[in-house]
């Protein structure tokens, strides 16, 4: 089965709005650093990331990090490093603090209680500012 960013973002995105609708907050969250993630690494192809061709993953390492790993380089900076070396990058600008930095993917681990309105709604901004990347690269012609 193949790796699709842009399927994956879109989807992830869907799914969490109608879980944040629903005043779902630890599962509307989770999947809002799912999406946003998805679509950056989307992008990321977009501005030159290599993958593997039998299964669509990248190919480094790196960036195969998630949205938050300050550590490894998150996908939030491997992103900036894309898009500031694509001729056209500087139309596809990210703010520069990662709203995601206190989200986790292990945190669909975690009990509900640790999640609330607030904190969904900083992560569903951030997917926001990526979705609307998505559909500027679209309206431009960059996906086939």
């Amino acid at each position: 089965m193949n790796t699709d960013f842009l399927d994956a973002h879109d989807r992830h995105r869907q799914d969490a709005d109608l879980l944040f609708e629903a005043s779902r907050w630890a599962n509307a969250d989770h999947l809002y650093g799912v999406a946003a993630e998805c679509g950056l690494k989307r992008l990321m192809m977009l501005f030159g990331m290599q993958v593997e061709a039998t299964t669509g993953a990248p190919k480094n390492l790196q960036d195969r990090a998630h949205i938050n790993e300050a550590k490894k380089g998150s996908a939030w900076d491997r992103y900036e490093s894309y898009r500031s070396g694509y001729t056209a990058g500087a139309s596809y600008p990210l703010p520069t603090i990662n709203p995601y930095a206190d989200w986790d993917v292990a945190q669909r681990y975690a009990h509900q209680s640790h999640f609330d309105e607030v904190r969904a709604k900083v992560h569903q901004n951030g997917a926001n500012v990526v979705h609307v990347l998505i559909k500027k690269a679209k309206l431009d012609g960059l996906f086939s």
